[in-house]
């Protein structure tokens, strides 16, 4: 059985692999993209694991191929991209800081938000837990592909990674959410934008993100284990491991994925969702300034391939003038 998925660019045609438990690749027959290979399974009432081992044909080598992002829409804007926070065990450690001076030392809303999590977010089967930390990022617009860059903006002070896993999902035509699997990401986002101001979360999300190439089908690992780091002039300048998967988090997926998609605008049939689940890990609690030209990469066990992206700055455009018509 295949255990995860790629869309790669070959001699200017695009093309879907499955890698099995060894990290072989091959080449699936008639698809043209994981979307289609979803709707295909949809049609047939069959697993992606089960229809990508049907159709595999020749081994690929990767080496000679483009890896592209593992989930893309052929209209950007019917694709989501969102996330929450503190969601795993210790995540609030790094945030907590960051805040606790214009607190005065109280307990923070980050804090605060924190606990209700660890103390609700995983309900039995059958119930409803605690809210998360809820936020949006953009559209398909918004996603890289693999090795390719990441954007700070001119007007953004910061930018720096955030190690996660993203669940990737499409909408039914009943309008019902179906998970195709999970994919490793860098959520990316501007950390000196939201110290200044936690009311200004909303701000320091709306960046580009990354995602690895693979898409992890099935079930996550309870237990996931990687490393995340920053690479300066061909050096280590920062590495440190995270962790992910339930046993690391305060709340369920299935908590995470009510939440989100409680929403009835996020059940929109033939829509696609892209949602990151959170960190704990985060090179900025450890003092570290981000630089033009920092390589981050994240990789964990549950993946055979890492999210490697350079990072670039963008230009200062100055005032955005709205004309009247």
């Amino acid at each position: 059985m295949m255990r995860s998925l790629i869309q790669f660019e070959q001699n200017g045609a695009r093309g879907v692999a499955a890698l099995d438990a060894q990290g072989q690749a091959y080449q699936l027959n008639d698809t043209a993209s994981t979307l289609a290979l979803a709707h295909d399974a949809l049609a047939k009432d069959a697993s992606l694991a089960g229809l990508a081992t049907a159709r595999r044909g020749d081994a690929l080598d990767l080496a000679g191929v483009t890896l592209l992002s593992p989930i893309d829409h052929e209209d950007p804007a019917h694709l989501l991209v969102s996330g929450t926070g503190l969601t795993h065990l210790g995540s609030a450690e790094g945030r907590d800081k960051m805040h606790k001076a214009a607190a005065a030392g109280a307990a923070t809303d980050s804090m605060r938000m924190f606990l209700e999590g660890e103390a609700g977010g995983k309900p039995v089967p059958g119930s409803i837990g605690q809210q998360p930390e809820w936020f949006y990022k953009g559209d398909g617009s918004i996603l890289v592909a693999p090795g390719t860059p990441l954007h700070r903006p001119g007007f953004a002070p910061d930018g720096g990674e955030e190690p996660e896993i993203a669940g990737i999902y499409m909408i039914d035509a009943n309008e019902r959410p179906v998970r195709l699997g999970f994919a490793l990401g860098n959520e990316f986002s501007d950390h000196v934008t939201e110290r200044h101001n936690y009311l200004w979360l909303a701000h320091s999300k709306l960046r580009q993100a990354a995602l690895g190439p693979e898409l992890l089908l099935g079930e996550l690992p309870v237990d996931v284990r990687g490393t995340s780091k920053i690479i300066r002039d061909g050096a280590t300048l920062w590495e440190k491991p995270f962790v992910s998967g339930e046993a690391n988090m305060s709340h369920s997926i299935a908590n995470l994925e009510h939440h989100h998609f409680k929403y009835a605008q996020f059940r929109r049939a033939d829509d696609v969702h892209v949602h990151f689940f959170g960190t704990a890990t985060l090179s900025f609690a450890d003092g570290i300034e981000t630089q033009e030209g920092d390589v981050f990469e994240v990789s964990a066990n549950a993946f055979t391939l890492p999210v490697s992206n350079p990072l670039v700055y963008g230009s200062q455009d100055g005032i955005v003038a709205v004309r009247s018509l």
